[in-house]
């Protein structure tokens, strides 16, 4: 069915263009001066970086191929503000930006093209058909809305292009036996139909032992010209991996390294986790004049992921490996989650001169309905006192046998549909003072209904709320290249679930600050943000005490910090990359952790997120040989960092290097290569408690053949 309204979007949106094209489809060139080259990008507005009042990163598409980027995850170090949490087995992705993360029961969100694209059961996000990746920081609730008050992560597509036409082959082999192949062909038909067709295939090992992976994915883009000032695009997203369900290793008593990080200590019959993501999206612009301009758009995606896994059992009562050192209980889990995502919204820009002071607008409004659905069994062993090996499903951690007892039968445990509809709106007006002196004033009005209903008893809770949450900014032109900010926003969302009573909870709400400095140099060429922020967060859901299983929300936390972030080229065409954020993000209140109820008092850290992140790195071009040659190399740090909640258990510190190279063989063709982990270091990247516990890949590297036409 939402397949359909998609479609009849499509229709919807097309109509009005077609309008005003000529009746045998040519139109006249000289009729306008607008032509339309491609999609503006949703909620930006067009504004230079030192006219913006906030922190705003790019990981662009150079430095995705530089390093042999394949996952949204790996390329999300590359800047320090953000970090790794717990990612579910390897299933999803999982981070936190500026010391805050989303809820640790979904994936965390970010946007595709302006849209809602993170939610939903898809797996970890591959960068193929990735132009780059924004990070847009610190308080854009106002018009982000329903986001993660540290900020907003951005993908951008590749998109098809009318200008010429081009494609790009390459294929890769490294480590544990990846092999990996990919495409990318842009065909401009004529000036006024491009077709991009986008796909990538992978099939991998692991350096954990009988780890595999297999993914492949399918991402067209297809846009019409239908009008010198209108252009219609259509986006498809089909992927498809199946991967082993991974908890990665353990600490006994605090202490890591007890077991090598490639043991596995889930079952290998319990076969691949498998996700699908079937992703539809469909915009339209308009540009009625060249100061002004209409965004329609709508994305539908049918998300899913199916599978068994075995895990080791967190609480310490039914937890044999507590006793004897060596025999770990573990559960076995079946999961049967699909989800539904709708968005329509749409957007005007405008530019315009009021009373002498000019005035850049944006204005718009979006619809979102997602369907959330948890099917969940589960098999738990007993108390770790009365165990035998086949009751508490146990394996030796220093002798593993794989399949050394029949797989225990699941039961039920959990099945729920969540269903949330919100819509909201929103207006930002930036207004030019003087040449130099302008602020930014905003406001964004949410509305939303959850209802979540227990498919097992038929029972349902409901709750709705609205809030108007707003958003102010002044930047300052000191000099032609550095300028001055101070920012201020507000947002909420959705917390989803009921307590003991039935009662939904209200949603979660925040504040955010921030000031710094932006500077240009060397025309543009390097850019460079210095920022300092603080946040607060309200109602975040924590454990109730006296009914284990439920939740209140009573919790609050807060984020302070300050970052560096520095991209761009240099005198002399040395590249660099420079970026550092320092994070103390804790506790504000006492409560209960949510999942142990062990407690939380106010000033303790948060889990997984470092006080100093850092990711440095350095490039040139070499003219050898009669050939060109690029060479670079980096360097990233990640302090010590809390790996459970509520304990002292700490994951340790751990600095890695990295080298890349490419050397062009002929015009068209390029050999790569790569090695990552220089030095071989034993890290661990993020955990969810000290017996789930992700460890970082040894040194790895891979080389391939980059083809361009």
């Amino acid at each position: 069915m939402r397949t359909s309204l998609v479609a009849v979007m499509a229709m919807l949106l097309a109509a009005p263009a077609y309008a005003q094209a000529a009746p045998d489809g040519q139109g006249d060139p000289q009729a306008s001066d607008v032509v339309v080259s491609g999609i503006r990008p949703a909620y930006l507005g067009e504004f230079s970086a030192l006219e913006t009042p906030r922190a705003f990163a790019t990981i662009d598409q150079r430095t995705l191929e530089d390093n042999v980027i394949l996952r949204l995850t790996d390329a999300l170090d590359f800047n320090a503000s953000i970090a790794r949490q717990n990612n579910f087995g390897g299933l999803w992705d999982s981070f936190a930006v500026r010391g805050f993360a989303g809820d640790e029961n979904l994936p965390s969100g970010y946007l595709v093209n302006g849209f809602n694209g993170g939610r939903g059961f898809g797996g970890p996000r591959d960068v193929a058909g990735v132009e780059r990746i924004e990070i847009l920081k610190g308080p854009n609730a106002a018009l982000f809305g329903r986001g993660e008050p540290g900020g907003t992560v951005n993908i951008v597509t590749k998109r098809a292009r009318f200008d010429r036409t081009f494609g790009t082959a390459s294929g890769l082999y490294g480590s544990f036996d990846r092999a990996r192949g990919d495409a990318d062909i842009n065909v401009g038909i004529g000036k006024a139909v491009a077709v991009r067709l986008i796909g990538f295939y992978e099939s991998a090992d692991s350096f954990r032992e009988t780890v595999n992976s297999e993914r492949y994915g399918f991402l067209p883009s297809f846009s019409v010209r239908l009008g010198d000032a209108t252009t219609l695009t259509y986006d498809l997203e089909l992927t498809r991996s199946a991967t082993d369900f991974d908890r990665g290793v353990l600490a006994i008593n605090g202490v890591l390294g007890t077991i090598p990080r490639s043991r596995f200590l889930g079952e290998p019959g319990d076969g691949p986790l498998r996700a699908t993501v079937n992703g539809h999206q469909l915009q339209l612009q308009h540009d009625l004049n060249e100061k002004w301009s209409v965004l329609l758009g709508a994305s539908y995606r049918e998300t899913s992921l199916e599978g068994f896994s075995t895990e080791a059992e967190l609480t310490r009562s039914r937890q044999r490996l507590f006793i004897d050192g060596r025999s770990l209980s573990r559960q076995r889990r079946f999961r049967d989650y699909d989800a539904e995502h709708f968005v329509v919204r749409g957007e005007v820009s405008g530019d315009f001169t009021l009373g002498g002071v000019r005035n850049r607008i944006l204005a718009g409004g979006d619809y979102d309905s997602f369907d959330n659905g948890q099917l969940f069994l589960r098999f738990r062993p007993p108390a770790a006192a009365g165990q035998t090996l086949v009751s508490g499903n146990i394996i030796d951690i220093r002798n593993p046998v794989y399949g050394q007892f029949p797989l225990p039968a699941v039961g039920p445990q959990t099945d729920r549909l969540d269903t949330q509809r919100a819509y909201g709106f929103y207006v930002q007006d930036q207004i030019s003072l003087t040449d130099t002196l302008q602020i930014r004033l905003g406001g964004r009005y949410d509305d939303f209904s959850l209802r979540t209903l227990n498919r097992a008893n038929g029972i349902a809770q409901s709750r709705a709320a609205s809030r108007l949450s707003p958003q102010a900014g002044i930047v300052w032109r000191a000099t032609p290249w550095l300028s001055l900010f101070v920012a201020y926003g507000e947002g909420f969302r959705s917390n989803i679930g009921a307590d003991v009573t039935g009662r939904v909870f209200d949603p979660e709400t925040s504040k955010s600050i921030e000031g710094g400095a932006k500077l240009s140099l060397f025309d543009g060429a390097l850019n460079g943000t210095f920022s300092v922020f603080s946040l607060r967060r309200d109602n975040v859901l924590v454990a109730d005490p006296a009914n284990p299983g439920f939740s209140v929300p009573l919790g609050r936390a807060g984020s302070d910090g300050v970052e560096l972030d520095i991209n761009g080229r240099l005198p002399g065409k040395v590249d660099v990359l420079l970026s550092y954020a320092y994070v103390d993000a804790r506790a504000q209140a006492d409560v209960l952790d949510p999942n142990f109820a062990l407690p939380i008092r106010v000033g303790d850290p948060l889990i997984n997120i470092p006080r100093h992140s850092l990711n440095a790195q350095i490039s040139k071009d070499f003219r050898i040989a009669a050939r060109t040659w690029r060479l670079g190399a980096g360097v990233q740090h990640v302090s010590d960092r809390l790996g459970e909640t509520a304990t002292t258990f700490t994951l340790p510190a751990y600095t890695l290097v990295r080298l890349f190279g490419n050397v062009q063989l002929t015009e068209n063709v390029a050999l790569t290569g790569e090695v990552k982990n220089l030095f071989d270091v034993t890290y661990y990247t993020n955990s969810f408690a000290a017996l789930w516990v992700a460890p970082g890949a040894p040194r790895t590297g891979s080389v391939g053949v980059r083809v361009r036409f």
